[in-house]
């Protein structure tokens, strides 16, 4: 049987759309074929799909590039059945962990079924405006809500479904599921939290105060910020890389999406704990008391 494999590349980087090259012309002599939708296709000047042709005809896709470039893909295939394997031309690369160098390697690989599929968690966001619903947004990362230019703190009260928590002074909240808990959550001092873990994690940006510290929620609790004051330079970004307008008053429900995941392709021998100490170089340096 013929499987299809997707394409999906960070055009924006010379080396991810060499590589994308490469990939093609690597298939073309092996007889594996690649589909590339339409931005990819018109960049790299190769024939390509529509994008509801591309979905529709794609068993997995290769995804060219660095987390940012997984977590757009992973919004491209959220409501298809589309496994994603990243080979990383970036930089940390806990998403798009695969080395570029053994890529066509990973590949045959997974056309062999060595490979298992992970399903990943995704964040549901709505932003509720008086009666109405104004948006609606899914986040395999995080949603965070932050102040905009000026060095002013923000008041956000913190409901769990219906019930008053608490009101965080800050610079800005973080809700991230566990696969985004290694990314911006991290940096604010929030807990590592593997994948397979079905729950969602609060953390605080620069609090003004002491007694806020990340929290983590149960893969049921719908979290509610509710922004305070006058505050009229707020934005909601879902993944980093969308952003939405947020007025005081607004009402902010964030869950983990019930009829939603995104699917990765696992190799054998890179489980989430080798990652771990890849990316965060955990154990290099440590003196081995049995050398003393």
């Amino acid at each position: 049987m013929s499987i299809n494999i997707g394409l999906l590349a960070n055009t924006q980087k010379p080396r991810a759309s060499e590589m994308a090259k490469k990939l093609v012309k690597w298939g073309n002599e092996k007889g594996i074929q690649f589909l590339l939708p339409p931005n990819e296709a018109s960049i790299l000047g190769l024939p390509g799909l529509s994008d509801d042709e591309w979905r529709s005809e794609v068993d997995f896709a290769i995804v060219i590039g660095g987390d940012g470039t997984f977590l757009r893909a992973s919004r491209y295939v959220m409501n298809w059945d589309i496994p994603l394997y990243g080979i990383n031309v970036g930089n940390l690369g806990f998403l798009a962990s695969g080395n570029p160098e053994e890529a066509t390697q990973d590949i045959e690989m997974i056309l062999e079924g060595k490979h298992r599929i992970e399903e990943r968690d995704v964040l549901e966001g709505r932003v509720i405006r008086g009666q109405f619903q104004k948006y609606t947004m899914y986040a395999l990362n995080d949603l965070v809500l932050t102040k905009g230019a000026f060095a002013r703190v923000i008041y956000v009260e913190v409901r769990i479904e219906d019930q008053y928590l608490t009101q965080l002074p800050s610079d800005g909240i973080i809700a991230a599921t566990p696969t985004g808990s290694t990314a911006y959550s991290l940096s604010a001092g929030g807990p590592i939290i593997p994948p397979h873990v079905p729950c969602l994690v609060l953390c605080p940006i620069c609090a003004h105060t002491l007694y806020a510290r990340p929290v983590v929620f149960g893969k049921n609790d719908k979290i509610c910020l509710i922004p305070k004051g006058d505050h009229r330079d707020l934005v909601l970004t879902q993944d980093g890389q969308l952003g939405y307008e947020i007025l005081p008053s607004d009402r902010i429900e964030i869950m983990l999406a019930r009829d939603k995941r995104v699917k990765l392709i696992m190799l054998p021998g890179r489980n989430y704990y080798d990652l771990l100490q890849e990316k965060l170089q955990w154990g290099r340096g440590i003196v081995n008391p049995d050398r003393e």
